[in-house]
């Protein structure tokens, strides 16, 4: 594990993305609440929280952090969902593993509640949209 000791605590955010691709009758069903597991997003929302905030448990050499906030939002489409989490906290290294499961974890649990009514759903798309603080500042994909 990378020894962060000397480095300074500092605001640290990261916005990471990933796309549950279903057909659209399914994606009513997620919309609506009216999967027969029961609400998909809801579910699904906590679930990317909670993994967040155990991301040092899941990935090895993976620093244990002090969140401050973790957010999952999803945005709906024709045929697909697309989850979006925003990690914060103010530490030594950044939250890009954190919000990278959040979204894994969130995506895990809408396809676990819909493959009942769709087993050929797919996850796709998972990677980071940004990242602010540290040394490197701002970064984005260009």
């Amino acid at each position: 594990m990378v020894d962060v000791t000397a480095k300074d605590a500092t605001r640290r955010t990261a916005v990471a993305t990933g796309l549950l691709r279903t057909r659209a009758d399914v994606v009513e069903l997620i919309a609506t609440g009216g999967l027969p597991k029961g609400d998909a997003l809801a579910t699904a929302r906590v679930a990317g929280i909670l993994a967040a905030k155990r991301t040092s448990d899941l990935i090895p050499l993976c620093h244990q952090l002090a969140l401050t906030g973790v957010e999952v939002e999803f945005s709906i489409g024709a045929t697909d969902v697309t989850i979006i989490a925003t990690v914060r906290t103010t530490d030594r290294t950044g939250v890009e593993m954190e919000a990278l499961t959040a979204v894994s974890v969130a995506a895990l649990t809408l396809y676990d509640m819909l493959k009942a009514v769709d087993p050929a759903a797919t996850i796709d798309g998972i990677a980071v949209l940004r990242k602010d603080g540290g040394k490197t500042g701002t970064w984005q994909p260009s």
